[in-house]
């Protein structure tokens, strides 16, 4: 492996899709190649998920600052690693874990660390003309693969103020047979979603990934729109698109072990949450559920994974966090059999593979996803197909942030050739 010397680290302070601060960093190596990433945040996130290290004063961007992870990785971390090889990924990163010191990253902050690893990894792609979907296959051994999208269309929870109580339904394009043609499919859904709404006087306000907010009051209610809208747009509802739902459980978590769903006005337990989507699988084509219970209801997400797991995919994201500890305890106990990979979650790239390679390993699906507060970088959609995953989970086909990852698939499979994984990817439908 050529030598690929690290010159220079130089972070700055940005901003996310949401307004708020993020931190963006450049990395260039001796050879004058320059890699750049940024670091997207998320708005519904799990306990175990590495540390996002903000400022905290409320007198500048009401606490959210950036300023201390920049000063981190333009200090410390800058002077650790200048000269070192840039082209050993794992060494690198093993390299942030230990100068950080703390389990979650909480010292430096991992969108420092983050924001560093991906920007030499990008760097090191440049060095050697190699695409960057190219180098993440060389680390992660893995034959590149255009993954399966799964897109908001109607959006509630912590992304839209919770104007409802489920936060996303999305649309899966099942009979698409290429990137192109699946983003063609949920744009139709989308666009039809838009004049389903207006027709019935609702709502169509953006939530944070560009989903509709229209406010339903019941799961049931918006479920049907999605129906209602996939016919519309001239499709089959289970045919042509599927529905997944992020729940987002751990957001609805009330006292002991019940769910408060504000807008039915109603408080459940895990029991009758399981019931609850076990109608939703029933009626509806529904074929991917995400954290359908709170993150620590571990008794209860066993006894859903009995109950659905040979029929939908069930996905864990506050659950799993790309966390390989957490993960290591759901593929022992048999609970999901799919995971969302958030790069921010992890602190590192080569931690994250490490995780993707673990959920594989595990026979259990990966999805490499969005946050709520993305930025213009399309590193995710390098990711998904460099590192197989199969899915990919972007956000809705509206703003720069998220277009910009559709964008980049789309060119990646002009260039690479790598097959589309379509609908086979889904768990659900592995197991058939």
């Amino acid at each position: 492996m050529k030598p690929a010397g690290i010159r220079t680290l130089h972070a700055r302070e940005i901003f996310d899709s949401r307004g708020r601060p993020t931190i963006e960093v450049d990395a260039m190596l001796d050879d004058g190649s320059l890699g750049r990433a940024s670091v997207p945040s998320g708005a519904s996130t799990g306990t175990a998920e590495a540390h996002e290290l903000r400022d905290g004063d409320p007198a500048r961007y009401g606490g959210l600052g950036v300023r201390k992870a920049v000063a981190n990785a333009n200090g410390e971390i800058a002077r650790a690693l200048r000269g070192t090889n840039g082209a050993d990924q794992r060494r690198l990163d093993e390299r942030l874990r230990q100068l950080d010191g703390t389990p979650q990253l909480t010292r430096l902050g991992a969108n420092a660390t983050l924001g560093v690893s991906l920007a030499v990894c990008r760097a090191v792609a440049t060095s050697r003309g190699h695409a960057l979907y190219e180098r993440i296959a060389e680390l992660s051994g893995a034959r590149p693969i255009m993954p399966l999208p799964m897109t908001n269309i109607l959006s509630g929870g912590l992304h839209a103020g919770r104007g409802m109580d489920v936060q996303d339904f999305l649309a899966v394009p099942m009979s698409a047979a290429s990137i192109d043609d699946a983003i063609h499919l949920v744009a139709r859904v989308r666009s039809a979603a838009t004049e389903v709404l207006r027709e019935r006087g609702f709502p169509t306000l953006l939530a944070d990934e560009g989903g509709l907010s229209p406010g339903c009051e019941t799961g049931r209610a918006a479920l049907q729109l999605m129906i209602e809208s996939i016919e519309r747009a001239g499709l089959r509802p289970g045919e042509d698109i599927a529905i997944a739902i992020d729940v987002a459980a751990t957001a609805l978590k009330a006292s002991g072990s019940r769910y408060r769903l504000a807008r039915e006005g109603r408080e459940l337990e895990s029991a009758a949450m399981i019931a609850m989507i076990e109608d939703w699988v029933r009626e509806f084509p529904v074929v991917s559920i995400e954290d359908g219970l709170d993150e620590e209801d571990w008794r209860a997400w066993r006894l859903l994974t009995e109950r659905l797991g040979d029929k939908v995919q069930l996905v864990g994201d506050d659950l799993f966090t790309t966390n390989a500890q957490r993960l290591a305890r759901g593929i022992d106990e048999r609970i999901g059999n799919g995971v969302l990979i958030k790069a921010n979650q992890n602190g590192t790239l080569t931690g994250t593979l490490d995780v993707i390679a673990q959920a594989k390993a595990g026979g259990y699906a990966t999805i490499v996803s969005a946050r709520s507060g993305e930025t213009e970088d399309a590193f995710m959609a390098d990711l998904a197909v460099g590192a197989a995953a199969g899915q990919i989970k972007i956000g809705s086909l509206r703003t720069s942030s998220t277009v910009a990852k559709y964008n980049q698939l789309l060119r990646i499979a002009e260039q690479s050739g790598a097959p589309f994984a379509g609908a086979a990817s889904l768990a659900s439908w592995r197991s058939r």
